[in-house]
């Protein structure tokens, strides 16, 4: 569908946007499904005539992508703001679902980190819902508005411009559907004179013939065009910390997996050995007709469906002078120990160019034993981790940073815009976070941390935030374990 649309872009607003970047997008859409068709669909002769057959795959690409987002972003990934009005109005209470809650925000954002792993590059792009609208497109201040968010992967997004690598201007795909009907939804978001300017566009799509798109007028509640009044663009994009060889990127990034093709390719051909040998290995019993069962019409068969598949008929006499028996047994070799050796050194490799290290997926007893458990070396994940960590970060950053200024300029004039954000990451799957908790807090009891400090590091707390609650001798869950608080 990219090519249709960059081609109504070229011929509608002038841009000389390419399409050779999204063939390896396309690639490495297939290799996170687990099926490449050039390499997973087998051919082979069988002696009269071509057969094909799909090998055995691990989808170790979409694994790999998991796994990554599952550090990324989890249930323990929080964003704190110094100014508690905004605070609930970005992330709620009990009250009130705040911008996240409404948007299903940590599940969608925890799949959009696995989205942009394979693809490259993610993006939240910011809507304005029930907005207030002058007739020359500016947004106008209103309170029954709301704050909408889309979580698009690379093959939906159409770089128009960048500057040193960044994003600056970009249009959004996404498929919807109204009444039933399926449509491609086409936000085109440019900057005139410095403002960030939004544009709507909506088409049928032909199922028959996805390259004939038909531009619609835009149902009720769109707005043609929207001025937004800032320099601030309403999306935030991420991508891994990974430098794109590829050229012609336009500041998009790669899949984590992009330079580990061919060990994807070694995983699976491992796994398919596997699976190959146990279907060839299954026990044969080659005997003579004469012991075969006579039914109806002269037919001998096995006795039984087991035996039907166990037996088979090679002629009427085996004797072929060393005097072998009438019964012969074939119990191939099934190769288990050789074979799983194999797919571990093939799991080692890939772990290894992931970003993970060599002993990331491990199998012991049967199971895999994942980063939590394995005693190895973890530096180059941990090392890795915190590269993917600073992009993230800034990324969320971003986000908010835009969220608190559309809520202050046209929702609550209450949100401040300019609160100071702390996004604090899970640590647990790099660390023991218990006994590193535990040796902060012995630090504070030699007098060697502050324990303005800890809270600053365990609670996202900015420095001013810690001091005043421990002035007011606010409990934690870590004074009901024994660790006092108090002002130092």
């Amino acid at each position: 569908m990219n090519s249709e649309i960059i081609n109504w872009l070229n011929n509608n607003f002038g841009y000389h946007i390419s399409n050779d970047y999204y063939k390896f997008i396309d690639e490495w859409k297939n290799w996170w499904k687990g099926f490449y068709q050039p390499f997973h669909r087998i051919t082979f002769e069988n002696g009269e005539k071509s057969r094909t057959r799909d090998m055995y795959t691990m989808k170790m690409g979409k694994k790999v992508c998991e796994d990554w987002a599952s550090i990324l972003i989890n249930d323990k990934t929080f964003i704190r703001l110094d100014d508690e009005y905004s605070e609930t109005f970005l992330v709620g209470d009990t009250d009130n679902g705040g911008v996240f809650g409404s948007n299903n925000f940590w599940d969608q954002a925890n799949d959009l980190m696995e989205k942009m792993m394979w693809s490259g590059t993610g993006a939240i792009v910011i809507r304005l819902k029930n907005a207030a609208v002058s007739p020359d497109g500016r947004l106008l201040p209103s309170p029954d508005a709301w704050i909408d968010l889309n979580y698009l992967e690379a093959d939906k997004i159409i770089v128009l411009s960048s500057d040193n690598g960044i994003i600056t201007e970009a249009a959004f795909c996404s498929d919807i559907c109204i009444k039933g009907s399926s449509k491609l939804y086409l936000e085109i978001h440019r900057k005139e004179n410095g403002e960030y300017i939004i544009e709507n566009h909506i088409f049928s799509v032909d199922t028959q013939n996805a390259s004939l798109l038909r531009e619609e007028e835009l149902p009720e509640g769109f707005v043609k065009v929207m001025r937004t009044g800032s320099d601030k663009p309403w999306f935030s994009i991420c991508i891994p910390a990974i430098v794109n060889p590829i050229s012609g990127n336009n500041g998009m990034g790669c899949s984590v997996f992009a330079g580990a093709i061919d060990n994807l390719k070694g995983v699976d051909l491992a796994y398919n050995n596997l699976n190959s040998d146990f279907w060839l290995g299954q026990k044969k019993v080659f005997l003579n007709k004469n012991m075969l069962a006579d039914m109806s019409g002269n037919k001998k068969i096995a006795p039984d469906e087991v035996n039907q598949q166990l037996f088979y008929y090679i002629g009427e006499t085996m004797d072929d002078g060393t005097g072998k028996s009438m019964v012969q047994e074939h119990n191939p070799d099934l190769r288990v120990a050789d074979n799983t050796a194999g797919i571990q050194a093939q799991l080692d490799y890939l772990s290894f160019k992931v970003g993970f290290g060599t002993k990331h997926y491990q199998f012991n007893s049967g199971s895999i034993v994942t980063a939590t458990q394995y005693t190895g070396d973890k530096q180059d994940l941990i090392q890795n981790a915190h590269k993917h960590f600073i992009k993230v970060e800034s990324f969320l950053h971003r986000l908010v940073k835009t969220i608190l200024w559309i809520g202050h300029n046209f929702i609550d004039g209450r949100v401040n815009e300019n609160a100071h954000i702390s996004v604090v990451f899970d640590q647990s799957p790099l660390v023991d976070e218990n006994a590193e908790r535990q040796r902060d807090k012995d630090d504070v009891s030699a007098g060697l941390m502050q324990k303005w400090e800890y809270r600053v590091k365990w609670y996202g707390e900015t420095e001013e935030e810690a001091k005043v609650k421990l002035a007011d001798g606010e409990p934690t869950d870590d004074d009901l374990m024994g660790f006092e608080g108090g002002e130092e």
